[in-house]
């Protein structure tokens, strides 16, 4: 049991509980070996006694400490205690991007491509240690607050191997890749697909699919062709929407095949974003639009087959719910008129959900429809009763989930504070229930709430026209002030389509909208795309129908803002950071030099700027940087002879003899190597040294003299003298050049 104040290994100090995740909760420690504030994340008590789960965590945990760079959340440790399994990781302040996005509603094709080329590069890193994420999306990516980007939670992350991998995690169904949402093989290209899809709502502000629940979205990213960013933001360029489109290919083979790939192709679209360099393949000829055949059915239902761990099985267990969830939907929206013909819709339905799902999840589907035939008309209120008691209740946590998840980046000092006051502080309201009451009426008072409210239409012949059929937060959940709560609203039985104004100017605008008979209504704003007197963006959106009548926010462009930028201190940084952070505020990557810097910490980082930080340019301007070389290196020379060993180093040393001469810098560099009788050796001329001073070492055989001696038989012999192995050193110091 983890618990504030106590000591893990006798290093981490847990100061508070920051997070909580479907395994594991995350606690900010503090690191009294390395005097340093850590994130320690702590697998669940009931996840710690299952092997498996167990198994598997070590495995991502030591997978991931192997990964070191400036845009991954890098793991530090990883061990357990007495039961307890943790992870030791780098402790992050910031946010997360998809709070970012929400707070922008979109973000600038200049910022967007910046933070794409700092999650390319981060991802980079880990494939090229055979290490996939698997669930990149927004939520997984934080901007610290000094602006560098950063790629965290590699949860179902596994290590690569040369065997095939198969993920039966769905992971966020919005990000899934098509393979990934097939159950099948996924690699490399299936973390490119999700940064595809991630960079998509960072250009527009929304995702490319959606839909009621997670297999009808997942069933779209298979079988549906790709929306174009510019449907929604005409303004994007060519190249950006084509690095967009050619991400999220439906084959893997037609997306890019690498990271490197596609951090060129982001690189060169951020300095030329209007050339139409990005090739993709023929969609006609190669990785068609799939549909979900009897083969896809069968490969699904073998992948089912093989899970056999805890997790695996919650897994299919949530997808069991999913579609049972979804059925009592469909039964729901259909009401009388299903009753009706309650036996050909069951069939119908049966059979459409057949097509959809694999085998091994029908059971709950055939148990509901076929008993439904024989089903009490009051049981079925009651079942439809709890369902949306149960739809409610799992809205409610899912909000506090993502509440709690958004508090694990706050980063205050007071431990004390009373969190009740602290979410007051913040801004937070209660949301009121909207369903069956007037939209002009419920779009009033959230607005006296602090609320943005955004109206969608719907054809309904549920719910009377103007009236709310539902929103995206459930009444009861506490949101942040200013927040967009989306409300759909009914258009009637025959609604009219609201008509394409974006890009138009204000009088086509107004014509086009009061030809359909709605009401325009006017709103200026800046924008750097979209020329004066342009349309930038309508409400509601093109193509939904509205009841006529209906008012249609229409959006002028004034024209991009005239405003001067700051320019933002580069120093200290690398020059892939660098060009990240001046796009994000606005500003161009100029020249870059390569320069020598005294200060040795700054080599290669940038160390010069011009303008310099705090100064004030327009948008667009460029900022020259230099990249240090390190120090300027001093250069040394030896001009001069090479005398024999002295009297002084050898008393013995015989001129004659044949001596081994090396001369070494102090750097360990050989300057002279040479074998020599005769002294002095003549004048060297060595340039270029860069020490200011080395070793000369003399390597010779000094031989004794021979003498005569008288043996025990009178006999005199000549007696060799010994010979003895010489190494003298001669320290030397070099001229300055």
């Amino acid at each position: 049991m983890i618990r504030t104040g106590m000591m893990i290994s006798e290093r981490y100090e847990i100061l508070e509980k920051i997070g909580t995740g479907g395994m594991s909760d995350v606690y900010k420690a503090k690191d009294h070996k390395l005097n340093r504030f850590v994130a320690v994340k702590v697998l669940k008590q009931e996840f710690s006694e299952n092997a498996n789960f167990v198994s598997k965590f070590r495995v991502e945990a030591q997978a991931a400490a192997g990964l070191m760079h400036p845009n991954i959340v890098n793991v530090y440790d990883v061990g357990q205690e007495e039961g307890v399994h943790f992870i030791v990781m780098e402790l992050v302040e910031g946010i997360t991007l998809k709070k970012y996005i929400e707070k922008k509603a979109r973000l600038s094709v200049k910022e967007a491509i910046s933070i794409a080329i700092q999650v390319s590069m981060g991802i980079e890193a880990a494939h090229k240690n055979h290490i996939i994420h698997r669930d990149i999306k927004p939520q997984n990516i934080i901007i610290s607050k000094d602006g560098k980007v950063k790629v965290t939670d590699f949860g179902i992350a596994k290590a690569a191997t040369s065997n095939t991998i198969t993920s039966n995690v769905m992971g966020s169904v919005h990000y899934t890749s098509p393979e990934q949402a097939r159950g099948g093989y996924s690699d490399e290209k299936s973390d490119i697909y999700s940064l595809g899809i991630t960079f998509f709502e960072m250009l527009t502000g929304r995702v490319p699919f959606n839909g009621e629940t997670t297999v009808a979205i997942a069933i779209k990213h298979i079988q549906e062709e790709m929306p174009s960013p510019r449907e929604f933001v005409s303004e994007i360029p060519v190249s950006v929407e084509q690095i967009v489109l050619k991400c999220c290919q439906k084959s893997p083979d037609r997306r890019y095949q690498s990271m490197e790939e596609l951090i060129a192709d982001l690189k060169y679209a951020l300095m030329n974003p209007d050339e139409d360099f990005v090739k993709i393949d023929d969609p006609d000829e190669v990785g068609a639009t799939k549909t979900v055949d009897d083969e896809d059915v069968q490969r699904i239902k073998r992948q089912s087959s093989k899970r056999e761990s805890l997790e695996d099985t919650v897994s299919m267990r949530t997808e069991r719910e999913v579609i049972r969830e979804a059925a009592k939907k469909e039964s729901a929206r259909t009401g009388q008129a299903q009753r009706k013909s309650r036996p050909a819709q069951a069939r119908n339905n049966k059979n459409r959900y057949y097509q959809e799902y694999p085998e091994d999840q029908y059971d709950d589907y055939d148990d509901r429809y076929d008993d439904e035939s024989d089903s009490d008309p009051r049981m079925e209120k009651i079942t439809t009763i709890l369902a949306v008691v149960a739809a409610a209740l799992i809205g409610l946590i899912v909000l506090i989930l993502i509440a709690r998840f958004l508090g694990v980046f706050d980063v205050s000092e007071d431990k004390d504070k009373d969190p009740k006051t602290e979410e007051t502080a913040k801004g937070f309201v209660t949301m009121i229930d909207v369903v069956g009451k007037n939209a002009d009426d419920i779009k009033k008072e959230l607005i006296d709430m602090g609320l943005t409210p955004e109206i969608e239409y719907e054809e309904s012949s549920e719910y009377a026209q103007g009236i709310v059929m539902r929103s995206s937060v459930e009444g009861g959940a506490e949101v942040e002030e200013g927040s967009n709560v989306i409300i759909t609203v009914s258009a009637g039985e025959t609604g009219v389509e609201v008509p394409d104004t974006v890009g138009k100017t204000l009088a086509e605008a107004k014509a086009m909208l009061v030809d359909k008979g709605f009401v325009p209504q006017t709103t200026e704003m800046f924008d750097q795309y979209i020329q004066e007197g342009s349309i930038v963006k309508q409400s509601p959106d093109a193509g939904t129908k509205a009841p006529a009548g209906t008012a249609v926010s229409i959006f002028v462009s004034k024209g991009p803002e005239i405003s001067k930028i700051a320019v933002p201190n580069l120093l200290s940084k690398d020059e892939e950071t660098a060009m990240a952070v001046l796009a994000e505020n606005g500003l161009e990557l100029g020249t870059v030099t390569e320069v020598n810097y005294e200060d040795p910490a700054y080599e290669g980082l940038v160390c010069e700027q011009s303008p310099q930080a705090g100064e004030y340019l327009d948008a667009g301007s460029k900022v020259n940087i230099s990249i240090s070389l390190g120090p300027i290196q001093s250069t040394y020379k030896f001009t001069d002879t090479i005398q024999a060993p002295t009297a002084a180093e050898d008393p013995n040393f015989k001129l004659g003899t044949t001596v081994t001469v090396t001369m070494t810098a102090d750097d360990g560099t050989v300057l002279l190597s040479t074998q020599t009788s005769s002294f002095p050796i003549s004048e060297q001329n060595i340039t270029g040294i860069k020490s200011e001073s080395g070793t000369i070492l003399f390597q010779y055989i000094n031989q004794g003299e021979s003498s005569v001696v008288t043996n025990a038989d009178g006999n005199t012999v000549t007696v060799e003298g010994q010979s003895e192995t010489k190494e003298i050193k001669r320290q030397v110091s070099f001229v300055a050049e």
